[in-house]
């Protein structure tokens, strides 16, 4: 079986490997956040200068579908620099967790009512 995830790239992105970084997205509308992840070597594209790289990402919430695009700007190496966001804004990962307590909280007092 793990041939198998080694071979079409199934599991997660533990045990070292630092090709996949995450961005966190709040939408302006609902205030919704959700975690966007690039992958440095299959998702970025050369600019048209050739002087670095840069990823466009469209993010969709899962209640309101509110799509939130993120265009990221890498240098040569591949190591960020910026990003623009239209529909929402960066946030640190804290305020993603921060939204998933508070979400596990509504659905836990769903279930009571």
């Amino acid at each position: 079986m793990s041939f198998l995830r080694k071979l079409f790239g199934g599991g997660s992105d533990q045990g070292g490997n630092t090709e996949g970084m995450y961005f966190y997205v709040r939408a302006l509308r609902t205030g919704e956040v959700i975690q966007i992840r690039i992958h440095r070597i299959n998702d970025l594209s050369m600019t048209d200068d050739q002087q670095g790289y840069y990823v466009r990402k469209v993010a969709v919430g899962r209640r309101s579908f509110d799509r939130i695009e993120m265009e990221a700007h890498f240098d040569k190496n591949r190591k960020f620099l910026s990003a623009d966001v239209q529909g929402g804004e960066l946030v640190e990962r804290e305020d993603y967790d921060a939204f998933l307590s508070a979400q596990a909280g509504d659905q836990t007092g769903e279930q009571e009512s």
